[in-house]
């Protein structure tokens, strides 16, 4: 390990100690209280406008709707959503927060077809199209040259951030990467799904993914009435669309659990013990790159991350976000 990076390595180490942990409030104190909450409770939002964004991808027909925010700083962050998201996702908004109190520059990328990007790709985003969020990267370079490039991706996105830093189906990578509850191991985190009260976020998957198709490709939407969850959702239409031979190949070629030890740019990966449907087994078998820094809390079920602030709440992601950003800066 070369000098620069064990001396990133040890301020990235101070940066966890100083983060107080995540500490729940009684009523969201089991990872689906966080998970549920964590959604459901009022959030801060952007309320600068920004300059809107197509940005091309390999396909000249297809593009990805972005806001991007004017910083002060030398750095550029760019916020992926999870999973039946967009923009508007109450955390792509909050962490956004964070990234302009530093006074960086901002891009929040719709993947293929979300949000206000519907119709604009054909292809679907999965797991794996880490190529996507390279050709971001790569607009922003070009964009902003001189300045320090780091993406934060959440879930669906973090995975695919993560196969992006070992170079996996793109070259064109950020200077530095965190990913937020990656779901690294595809196949399990599915067959979670189907278990117990985690039906209910396979239930909502289903729904968004279904009204995705129906905007997106209403020829495709024929084959909704026979998927019932998103394991035969993938089977049905995302690997055959994705250029998958079936849900088994799509799975095992973009679970990001495999690469982790590839990752060849700073990158810190958070998530916790109590996320209902990414099992924390998967991390702590791992086999990691030097670059790789992993920060995995007890509580903050999937995405949540309440903890108790006097006779309130907190989110600490937020505050860790905002302190591993400042690190990696």
């Amino acid at each position: 390990m070369n000098q620069n990076l064990l001396r990133l390595n040890s301020r990235l180490e101070e940066a966890r100690r100083s983060l107080a942990p995540c500490s729940p409030p009684f009523w969201a104190a089991s990872g689906h209280a966080q998970t549920i909450w964590g959604h459901l409770l009022p959030s801060p939002r952007v309320q600068e406008g920004g300059e809107t964004l197509r940005i091309t991808l390999e396909k000249e027909a297809e593009r990805l709707q972005c806001t991007y925010l004017h910083g002060t700083t030398k750095v550029v962050v760019y916020f992926f959503h999870g999973l039946g998201g967009t923009t508007d996702a109450t955390y792509m908004q909050r962490s956004a927060l964070q990234a302009r109190a530093l006074g960086h520059h901002v891009f929040l990328i719709n993947h293929r077809g979300c949000g206000a990007g519907a119709g604009l790709a054909e292809g679907p985003y999965h797991s794996g199209r880490s190529e996507d969020l390279s050709k971001v990267i790569e607009y922003g370079r070009a964009r902003l040259p001189g300045h320090r490039h780091i993406a934060i991706g959440f879930s669906l996105s973090a995975n695919a951030l993560l196969l992006l830093a070992a170079k996996f189906r793109a070259e064109i990578l950020p200077d530095a990467a965190i990913a937020v509850n990656a779901p690294i191991n595809l196949d399990r985190a599915s067959m979670k799904l189907k278990e117990g009260l985690n039906r209910i976020y396979d239930k909502s998957f289903t729904l968004e993914l279904a009204h995705y198709i129906r905007k997106n490709r209403p020829a495709d939407a024929g084959k909704l009435a026979r998927i019932r969850d998103v394991r035969e959702f993938d089977e049905a239409l995302t690997a055959p669309l994705g250029g998958f031979r079936d849900r088994a190949d799509y799975y095992a070629t973009c679970s990001a659990k495999a690469h982790l030890g590839h990752i060849s740019i700073p990158t810190v990966i958070i998530t916790a013990e109590d996320d209902p449907f990414v099992s924390v087994e998967d991390y702590r078998d791992a086999h990691y790159s030097e670059h790789c820094f992993v920060h995995i809390e007890r509580h903050g079920g999937h995405i949540g991350y309440l903890t108790k602030d006097g006779l309130g709440y907190s989110r600490w992601l937020d505050l860790a976000l905002k302190t591993y950003l400042f690190t990696l800066s």
